[in-house]
């Protein structure tokens, strides 16, 4: 790789995961095709119009299993049994995979969960209301979809402490004060006990089969033949992992959005219709993943006049091409008011999140009932001191988000 003009080391600090959209908007005016060495070798794509070709150019593959073998550099060697899924493909085989899944998450299907989401917000909340502070985090923004999705998998209530342990441990890598070694070496051991985890799940719904979205799984794979066993593993882990990560750093990064513009959030409050305008505002604001899954240039590729050599990791950084002025007016600005516009906070393409149906209703029901319940609702240390995931980390979430309300 060339030269790197945004250096990697800056990508790592603490001001970085603090604010990252001055870099933002410098990589989009001064090398919209950016080299640089955060994590692993990647170019960079930043502006909107570039990164929304991107992600559906077919010169661009998500397939990391492929003979360059990819993910061991990305994800470690211990991550071949849940990555190897159809978030990490390319048609016909995503073609395959996310037909036989996207059925679960047809929006009437979602839409009959409402009273159920709506019941786990309440009774989070209700643990929450009388003490006047909580950490949101650990108190709602991660147990809300984790519950969910674990009971839509068919996980059973006894292993959703162990299940969310080993995952937050992939989620905060980086976070530990751990050494790097210590810290993969953590990661790779909670990606090996969620894979026998999950294996052993399947094992146990193949013998006595249940009404679960894993049982459907199970039923396609023994009826129709058309998804291996190994299948069913990895696309649990990516339903388990993809079902509740995303969604939790988004209401954390929503909520703490809403606490830093005062003025929206009293407009939210006292204009709740707008509520899922905003969401869509909140997300494109700044959202969870702010770089699209890798893909692997399987040619040479030009973008910006800048030439991407083949075998090239290409990261589309979504974040960027959200704050993008070109196609949004005064970007930095939070207005959930904003016309909506064509944001990709939930990619673009064949690999459009399939579970947005399910992330919005979630947000809407959560925040909404946040805005009813927390009146008052303020950041209980200095916006400086909220802890954040690491710079380096794949994820734009908060670690804890300390709040008051009047009880």
């Amino acid at each position: 790789m060339t030269e790197d003009p945004v250096p990697g080391k800056e990508l790592y600090t603490d001001e970085f995961a603090a604010d990252p959209y001055p870099t933002f908007a410098r990589l989009r005016t001064d090398r919209p095709v950016c080299p640089v060495s955060a994590r692993f070798d990647q170019y960079l794509i930043t502006r909107f119009d570039d990164a929304r070709v991107a992600l559906t150019d077919p010169r661009l593959s998500k397939d990391l299993y492929g003979p360059g073998q990819h993910y061991l550099r990305i994800f470690g060697p211990n991550s071949a049994g849940l990555n190897r899924n159809m978030l990490n493909s390319d048609p016909p085989e995503h073609t395959r995979l996310r037909r036989i899944v996207s059925q679960a998450f047809a929006p009437r299907r979602i839409e009959a969960l409402r009273p159920r989401v709506a019941r786990i917000v309440d009774d989070l909340l209700d643990k929450v209301v009388p003490h006047g502070r909580s950490e949101l985090m650990h108190d709602f923004a991660i147990p809300l979809p984790m519950t969910v999705i674990c009971e839509l998998l068919g996980i059973p209530p006894a292993d959703h402490g162990r299940v969310l342990d080993w995952t937050q441990v992939i989620r905060t890598s980086g976070s530990s004060g751990r050494s790097p070694e210590e810290e993969r070496a953590a990661v790779q051991d909670a990606q090996l006990r969620l894979h026998h985890y999950l294996a052993d799940l399947v094992g146990a719904k193949r013998a006595h089969p249940a009404d679960d979205m894993i049982g459907a799984l199970i039923e396609v794979c023994d009826e129709e033949a058309t998804l291996s066993e190994a299948e069913v593993v990895a696309t649990t882990f990516l339903l388990l992992f993809a079902g509740h990560q995303t969604t939790a750093d988004f209401i954390g990064n929503a909520v703490l959005a809403l606490l830093t513009h005062p003025d929206q959030l009293e407009l939210l409050r006292t204009t709740p219709q707008l509520l899922p305008a905003a969401i869509e505002e909140l997300l494109r604001f700044d959202g969870p993943l702010p770089v699209a899954s890798p893909r692997i240039a399987t040619e040479d590729v030009e973008y910006q006049g800048v030439k991407v050599p083949t075998g090239a990791v290409v990261g589309v950084v979504i974040n960027a091409a959200n704050h993008d002025p070109a196609h949004f007016a005064d970007p930095d600005r939070l207005d959930i008011c904003r016309v909506r516009g064509p944001h990709l906070g939930f990619g673009h393409g064949v690999h459009y999140c399939l579970g947005v149906s399910l992330a919005r209703m979630e947000a809407q029901i959560g925040l909404g009932a946040l805005l009813r319940r927390l009146p008052g609702l303020r950041l209980a240390v200095p916006v400086a001191e909220v802890r954040r995931l690491p710079a380096a980390s794949p994820f734009r979430g908060l670690l804890e988000l300390p709040v008051t309300f009047a009880a």
